[in-house]
């Protein structure tokens, strides 16, 4: 028997706050505009929030090179925990805490099942210079490049 967890404490604890959570994005945030703009300038083509549907998983990167099997995502410090700009709320830890731990959960198992699938997996912070970050995208692009059999070379 599985026990469902608490319903009090996987909803806002107002309504003021579930309306200010509700407006939150889940795309097309600051930082990924600005690093698929540098991608695309830099001649690449993507895809946007694709749902993979893999064994036991069903991720949802940000950014996708499907033929490159590569997966971009661009997570916020605070709603990923990152290590040098993530902080816990002082309010309503009870709430928080848990919603925090399952985002973390949730990125760690994506990337278990993307690797298993055979995808490479980035992560990118929000606090990450986009330069930066999209140089470090090429470079795994640049060594995850299908081979091209067939092509004609002449």
């Amino acid at each position: 028997m599985t026990v469902s967890p608490d319903p009090a404490a996987s909803t806002p604890p107002t309504p003021g706050r579930s309306r200010n959570m509700a407006a939150i994005k889940r795309r097309d945030t600051k930082p990924e505009r600005t690093i698929r703009s540098l991608l695309h300038a830099a001649g690449k083509r993507y895809r946007v929030d694709v749902r993979l549907q893999l064994e036991g998983a069903r991720p949802r990167p940000d950014i996708v090179f499907t033929r490159a099997r590569v997966a971009i995502f661009v997570d916020g410090c605070f709603w990923h925990c990152c290590p040098e700009h993530g902080r816990q709320p002082g309010v309503n830890g009870g709430y928080w805490g848990p919603k925090l731990e399952r985002n973390v959960a949730r990125d760690r198992a994506a990337d278990e099942a993307l690797t298993a699938a055979g995808w490479t997996v980035v992560r990118v912070w929000e606090h990450e210079a986009p330069d930066a970050a999209v140089e470090r995208i090429l470079g795994v692009l640049d060594a995850a490049a299908p081979v091209n059999r067939g092509a004609r070379t002449g």
